[in-house]
């Protein structure tokens, strides 16, 4: 959790601002722009690997003040000093990716993934169980695999994607060392946007702990339910945004209009599809994860609320990649906060804690009407945004 809210989900938001800037300048016509863009996110994420390893190279005494268990603030320390190493290997991975994803190329970051991710399992079977380094060696792993994600990424367009060198322009390191303000005032606002949904479901988890055991157990498969799901509209939206910021960079309005309108009936599909079968499937799905009867009872109460959250999870990760294409993230970002913080979370500690004492159910109860919340405002932003401005303001970027 910590390497997530320190360290990987701002590399992410960071990169963020690409779906903007590399999907309106393809589309522009600004071929060579899109290389020069992902250039200064790679100077700008391994810059802010500064102030992350600082962070991480000191946690365990940040975390011990925090954590009851010093043996294990120690140890979550250590795993994170070696986790350092790889670090930027995933902001850059997150920069490239986007470099081919404006183009319309989506399978290259797919051949990565399905590259690295057994290379995963191997180094930390070698690493974790046959040479016994422990946290350490999972930390190492995982670096090696970060690591290795940008080289078979390049590797995979150079000898496979070669058209997609089209975009780029050369190293060109004054170029790509100025003009950082389009990018960080698109950047900002995507942190907060990751940020304020990843802490706001661990505040969720952590609380669970008060509930008991029985409790945590059916908590932590009803998350690992809920990301599985999520991974399904997610991809989709990262392609509607970038089809929707080529349009934008087109000045194709009425294109853009069409897509907005068949983007939200597809993933109102995509979200009535999760309700019906994580609904449909509850008591498979208890079975399937835990022999415990109460933690099956618990699971199988509460899988129909976490369903209808998908309905607004698919629905708010296509509002944030429409956002970003129209290069309004300061919109969503500041939605996302304002919603899970003073409504949200808010909520869910009260029916979970508070009089109602509902237990599970209340503090899934936060995050449906949050991200319902969230999902709405955004869909009426967009609609009624002034996209005739975003079109100028894209055009301006590098004018």
């Amino acid at each position: 959790m910590t390497s997530n809210i320190t360290g990987l989900a701002i590399y992410e938001g960071l990169a963020t601002s690409l779906d903007t800037l590399t999907s309106q300048a393809f589309g522009a016509g600004k071929k060579q722009l899109v290389g020069l863009h992902v250039q200064r996110m790679i100077a700008l994420s391994l810059l802010m690997t500064i102030p992350i390893g600082a962070i991480w190279i000191f946690s365990p005494w940040i975390l011990a003040p925090i954590i009851p268990q010093k043996d294990v603030a120690y140890l979550a320390g250590d795993f994170l000093r070696f986790f350092l190493i790889g670090a930027p290997g995933y902001g850059v991975f997150e920069a490239i990716k986007r470099f081919t994803q404006a183009q319309g190329d989506f399978v290259a970051p797919l051949i990565t993934a399905l590259i690295c991710a057994p290379l995963n399992l191997f180094w930390n079977w070698l690493l974790v169980f046959r040479l016994e380094l422990g946290f350490r060696g999972a930390g190492i792993a995982y670096s090696i695999t970060l690591l290795s994600q940008p080289v078979v990424f390049l590797a995979y367009i150079y000898f496979f994607a070669a058209d997609a060198l089209q975009c780029w322009p050369g190293l060109d390191v004054k170029r790509a060392t100025e003009n950082w303000g389009p990018m960080i005032r698109l950047a900002i606002p995507g942190v907060l946007m990751v940020l304020s949904e990843w802490i706001a479901f661990d505040i969720l988890t952590l609380s669970t702990s008060y509930l008991g055991e029985d409790f945590l157990a059916a908590q932590s498969v009803l998350m690992t339910v809920a990301v599985m799901m999520y991974h399904i509209p997610f991809p989709i939206s990262i392609a509607g945004s970038t089809r929707f910021g080529n349009l934008i960079g087109l000045s194709d309005l009425d294109s853009a209009r069409i897509a907005f309108n068949t983007y939200y009936t597809i993933f109102l599909g995509i979200g009535v599809f999760d309700i019906v079968l994580l609904t449909s499937l509850r008591h498979v799905i208890a079975r399937v994860f835990t022999d415990e009867e109460s933690v099956r009872l618990i699971i199988i109460e509460v899988l129909p609320i976490v369903a209808a959250a998908q309905l607004f999870d698919a629905m708010c990760a296509l509002s944030n990649g429409l956002t970003r294409g129209l290069g309004r993230q300061r919109i969503a970002g500041w939605t996302n906060l304002g919603v899970y913080y003073l409504f949200g979370v808010p909520l869910s500690l009260l029916l979970t804690f508070g009089p109602p004492r509902m237990d599970l159910v209340g503090l899934w109860i936060g995050p449906l009407i949050g991200l319902g919340m969230t999902s709405s405002i955004l869909c009426v932003y967009m609609k009624y945004a002034d996209w005739d401005k975003a079109v100028e303001e894209a055009r301006g970027r590098e004018e």
